[in-house]
This record gives structure tokens, sequence and C-alpha cells, in this order.
């Protein structure tokens, strides 16, 4: 065996040269890795080996390129050059490819002339989520491996396929057995020589595009179809544009209008905020004063304390991944319906199966009695918002289980603390806020008490983990991070209905800014009912749900709703509307839509600046997170922090000092925003 350099080796197997790359964690493309592939690639062209096996040790095949500094991957030896060695091989290469093949991993496997993979591992180009498009010739390849119209599917969605559909789509050649995928790779190496199997170089390959060659509505119903899913995102567009050349262009032609339209990508604004997010995501699992190596508790048996909605869907979760739930119900039929309504969520399912259903019903059990939680890791509580409803159940928990279970709540926005001194065990309790419905949303805020051990925290993120939820720790505090900040937000819209403007424009200022839906729409979705008005004071949801209308549950709230839940005015609510406005006596204002839009979007950033200097959240971009996964802040935004450092703060600053003249003391900017903006500085420490 040859060292090539730290992490890549060659060695020779008989006629089959070996090209090993070992670059933990993931085997991503830094300079260091493509110094080894290219001087790797040269000098086994050089032997006398008749065909070449490209390999990873690890968990994983390249998984892609290292996006924390992409200006390291201008240089050379670029994959580019790299990938034109492939090309100008006198001999086959084939690339053997176990965990995952992403992005630049999956294009240098695409210049191999043939992929062999175990059935676990999983081949995509998922660029378009940091708003970028593959720029290494995936969108020249891969529509000549699988066809353009898998092609689009899979760089437009970014969601990699399974080894087993890969070889049904002729993207691998071969399967290995799992523990054995370098013997079976030099054994397939050795097949294709004695076979003299001739080269495969995708960019010669015709086959799958010339059918649609010429016929541009593959494309044009394409973009037709994606667009509500891709509105406001560029990298998407440019990305049919690209497999379209794939089509109609000569190889080269196309892969220099990628390369083109890569980097228009990766200097939008866009992109930007898509790659600050997506070390923000990972950044949120880190909490700076717990013990790296602190050992998570294991979980293989949960309980979850209510049956209703919220906890139905928590119940879900775990049921999901092959985990016992003990579901625990005061009364026979609550947790008759409770288990009803899983039921028919699994059934509901896209692509469920019965049998799936069965196998996850299956360990779901039922129960009356808190005894029956005694042999559960962790028992999470899901009662209604009663902080003295909580303490007793706590209470009930203490006695009810074993030493060393982690006892979680639900709570939204009340003291976990306080709920903890109901037990004696406060170094156990913890919480674990879903958001609704629970089995779909992906935010999961872990709340750490001020006893809670790093012990309970660490199996808490382990757990977020195993759920597959984005997970998000917070300290106490009321509503934590998402729902205090979003809620600053919430809470002044009666303002601006007060002010004359009507749900449908404010809802159409957020909807166009990126928000999934506007305020007014989602209020009606989640229920108006849901949210109670603060003490001594009657909001308009308290006026609508008063006159009968509760949201999309009810027939209608802000707005009306058709069969199909279409969103349609509604006199009925003009009119609650209307009475509103008279018994306040407020005074109709003209606002423009850059107003609301700014006294929208920075009353969270303010909140989100109170939350940093209360020590609620540890880092501005955990607020991003939160905001992003709880409450639909568009990810090209980068969320609420991430956007005021790009329209800069002392302008945010500005406008908030206006605001608090004109409307109230809601606006007065947080000591940490003017002190930051004062000097220059940014709340995510980003320029």
């Amino acid at each position: 065996m040859t060292a090539i350099n730290a992490v890549t080796d060659l060695s020779h197997d008989g006629e089959v040269a070996v090209l090993t790359l070992n670059s933990p964690p993931v085997n991503a493309l830094s300079l260091p890795v493509r110094e080894g592939l290219h001087e790797g690639l040269k000098q086994a062209l050089a032997s006398p080996a008749r065909a070449v096996l490209l390999i990873c040790e690890g968990a994983t095949f390249i998984a892609g390129a290292d996006i924390s500094n992409l200006a390291d991957m201008l240089k050379d030896p670029s994959i580019e050059a790299i990938q034109t060695q492939m090309d100008g091989a006198d001999r086959p290469i084939v690339a053997a490819i176990h965990g995952t093949a992403l992005g630049g991993g999956l294009e240098i496997a695409l210049s191999a002339d043939f992929r062999v993979a175990v059935a676990t591992a999983r081949l995509g180009l998922p660029e378009v989520n940091l708003g970028l498009l593959p720029g290494a010739g995936g969108t020249q390849r891969l529509p000549r491996a699988v066809g353009p119209q898998k092609a689009l599917e899979m760089i437009t969605s970014g969601k990699p396929v399974r080894a087993p559909e890969a070889l049904q789509l002729g993207l691998v050649d071969e399967l290995a057995p799992e523990g054995q995928l370098r013997a079976h790779a030099v054994d397939f190496a050795r097949r294709v020589v004695a076979e003299g199997r001739p080269r495969v170089r995708l960019r010669d390959r015709d086959d799958k595009v010339a059918p649609f060659r010429g016929k541009p509505e593959l494309f044009d119903a394409f973009r037709e179809q994606a667009a509500k899913g891709f509105r406001g995102q560029v990298a998407p567009a440019w990305i049919i544009e690209c497999v379209a050349a794939a089509v109609e262009k000569p190889f080269d032609e196309g892969l220099a209008l990628e390369k083109q339209r890569f980097f228009q990508a990766a200097m939008s604004p866009q992109s930007a905020a898509r790659r600050y997010y997506f070390f923000a995501e990972r950044n949120a699992q880190k909490v700076p004063d717990a013990p790296a190596d602190t050992a998570a508790r294991e979980v293989r048996r949960v309980g979850v304390i209510g049956a209703g909605t919220m906890g139905g869907g928590i119940a879900m979760n775990f049921a999901n991944i092959g985990l016992p739930v003990t579901i625990i119900e005061m009364k026979p039929e609550a947790l008759e319906h409770g288990l009803a309504v899983i039921r028919g969520n699994y059934e509901r399912s896209r692509g469920a199966k019965p049998e799936e259903t069965e196998t996850r019903m299956g360990l779901l059990k039922g129960s009356l009695d808190m005894a029956d939680l005694a042999g559960c890791d962790l028992v999470i509580e899901a009662v209604f918002e009663n902080l003295e409803v909580k303490k007793q159940v706590f209470q009930k928990l203490d006695q009810a289980c074993k030493p060393g279970a982690i006892l979680a709540s639900n709570t939204s926005f009340l003291n976990l603390d306080e709920i903890a001194s109901a037990t004696g065990r406060p170094q156990d309790v913890i919480g674990l806020h879903f958001f609704s419905p629970a089995q779909v949303m992906p935010l999961l805020e872990i709340v750490r008490g001020a006893k809670t051990s790093p012990q309970a925290l660490a199996t808490a993120l382990e757990v977020g983990k195993r759920i597959r939820k984005t997970t998000v720790v917070s300290r106490v505090g009321p509503g934590f991070i998402a729902n205090r900040v979003a809620g600053a937000r919430l809470a002044e819209i009666d303002r601006f209905l007060l002010e004359g403007l009507s749900p449908a424009r404010v809802d159409k200022v957020l909807y166009e800014f990126g928000f999934p839906m506007g305020p007014f729409a989602m209020l009606d979705l989640v229920g108006l009912d849901v949210i109670a008005d603060p003490p001594g004071h009657q909001t308009i949801r308290g006026r609508m749900v008063e006159a009968g209308r509760r949201g999309q549950k009810g027939g209608g709230g802000f707005y009306d709703y058709d069969a199909k839940r279409n969103p349609q005015p509604s006199p009925a609510a003009d009119q609650v509307l209307a009475a509103y406005r008279a018994a306040s006596g407020a005074t109709i204002k003209e606002v423009s839509d850059e107003e609301i839009l700014e006294r929208s979007l920075y009353l969270e950033v303010n909140e989100g600046a109170k939350v940093l200097e209360e020590g609620i959240a540890i880092r501005a971009s955990d607020i991003d997170v939160a905001l992003v996964n709880g409450y639909g802040w568009p990810v090209d935004r980068g969320g609420p922090m991430y956007y005021a450092d790009q329209v800069g703060l002392d302008k945010v600053v500005a406008k908030l000092k206006e605001f608090e003249l004109r409307y109230g003391p809601q606006y007065k900017p947080a000591p940490r925003l003017e002190r930051l903006a004062a000097e220059g500085q940014t709340l995510t420490g980003k320029p």
C-alpha cells in the first residue's frame, strides 16, 4: 500500500488498483481529499493495473463538498480537474458506494464508468437545499444516467434515492452485500476487464436524453407543476434550465451553462441565507456548558400522558421508530378516541401500507393507570396548559416512574422549574416542547430547567435526533424561544385591523415575503379558540369566537372556506371586524405594505434580542432555527436575526424608535439591539 497523502492510499488487488479515501467524518471534498484523488488517479493510471476502484473508509462515500469554505473549491486541483482525469482514463474506473454519495461526491461517482453500491447507500444532489445547483456536471451527467424527468425530480427536490431504486434507474450497475463492498467491487472490476466491457462515459451517452430533444413540453410542464413549491427561489429555475441544456446541447456547452448558473447562485442572498441556516441548525445541537462526552441514558420505552391531539402526535413519533409507547388517559372514552385518531392519522398517511399501520399501532398501549409507566425510560406529559394540573401530574409521575427515568413536559409557556419542584428529582425533569401537529412539525424545543442534569439534556438531544426532529435548547422563560418571539408579532395584529387593514392584505404582504401563510390564515388553521385572550382584554380572536367563527374547523374565521378549505372573502367576518373597530373608537390610517412588513418582522427581531439578553437562547442562530421550523420563517431569509443583520441593525433600531413614538412601548428597542447597532456589530456574528 502506498500513502498518497494523509487521507488517500493506493494499493493493488491483482489487476485492480484500489484508491482509498479516509477523511473523517464524511470524506468531504476538501483540498487534501482532492489532492489525494488527483495524485492517486495519476499513479493508478500509470500503473499496470487494468481497472481502478475508488472506495472510501469510514461511515460513508464522499458526502459532498466542504461548503464551509466555497473559496477552497476554486483551488487546484478542482473537482473538474479530477473528472477530466477520469474521463480521459484508458481503463475502466469503478466507484464503490456506501453510506451516502451526495453533491460533489455523486458527481465524482458519475464520472466513473461503473458504480457498485450496498443496498443501504443513498445517492443524490441536494445542493438546492443550500440555494445552489450542482456545479460539477451533476445537471449534465445525471439526466444522461436516469433520464431528464427523474433528474429534474432528484435535483430540484434534493432528495436522494436508495441504492435499489438507483439500480432500477441505471444510476448504479450492481448491488453488493452489506459488509462486503470492497471484495464485491474488486470482483466486479475484474469481471468488467475479463468481459471486455466498453467504458461508459456518461458525458458521451445520448440514449436517455435523445427522446426528449426538441420537446420542451416536459420542462414547461415541470415548471408549471413546481411553481408553487419553488416560489421565489432562483436555484430551481436554473436547475430546470441546465437539465434542458443536457437534452438540447452538447455536453461541454451544458457544462459551461451549469458553471455560470452555479456561480450566480453561490453569489445570491438566498444561497447565503441557506448556507448560514445549514450551519445554524448543526450548531443548535451544541451546548457550550454541557460536556460533549456526557453519556445519554438509554431510552427503550416511552410513556405519554394525554391521548389528545398533541399527546397522540407525540406518541406517533416514537412508534414510528419502533419504540413501545404507553399512553395514559383519565377516561376510557378519551383513550379510545385518542387511539382511533392515531390510527386514522396512520391510515391517511401518504403511501401508508396496512401492515405498517398495524405494526405501529401494535407498539401503542393505552392505559388508565399510571402504574403502567413503571418500565418507561422517558415519560412526556401532554395535558392542557394549567400549572397546578401539571404539577399534580408530575407528583404522580414521581411516584410511578423508576429512578433514572426522565420526566418531560410538553408545556409551551409555563415555568418548567415550577413543574419540576413538584418532584423529588428535578435533575431528571426537562421540557420537550413539540409543535402541533407533533408527528409532522419539525421543531422540538428542549427546555433546560435550572436543575436539569447534563445526562437528562444529553438524552433529550439524542431522543430528538432519533425521532428526526430539529432541536433547539432553551432556558426557562415565558413562551421559551419560538412562541415568545413569534408571539410578539401575533400580539400586534389586532392593531393592524383597528387601523383599517384587512386580514387579506396583511396576509398577502407576509406571504409575498416568503411565509407559507400570513398570520390570519395561520390563526384560522390553528383555531381561533385555541389561543386564549389575555386576562381582562378581548382580542379580535375572542370576538370571532363569540360570533361562532373558530377558523377552518368551524367553517370560517377571518375567511370563509369552501369544501376543499380554500379561503374566500367573508362578509360575516367583515361585520365582526367593523363592530370591533367601532367599539374601540380606532382611527383608520394609511399604512404601506413596507410598514406592515417592518412592523411585523422588527417586533420579532426585537423580542429575539431580549431572549438573547435574558440567556433563554444560547445563540441568535438558535432563534432563527426555532422560527424557521416552528413558525415557517422562510429559510431563504435565514430567520429573523440573520435577516435583521442583512437589513442593518442601525436601520432596524431607527425604525423601532419611529414606531415606538407612533404606536407605543412594545416597539422600544431592546438594549442589546441598540448596543450592537451602535457598535456596528451583528446579532449572529456574521458580517
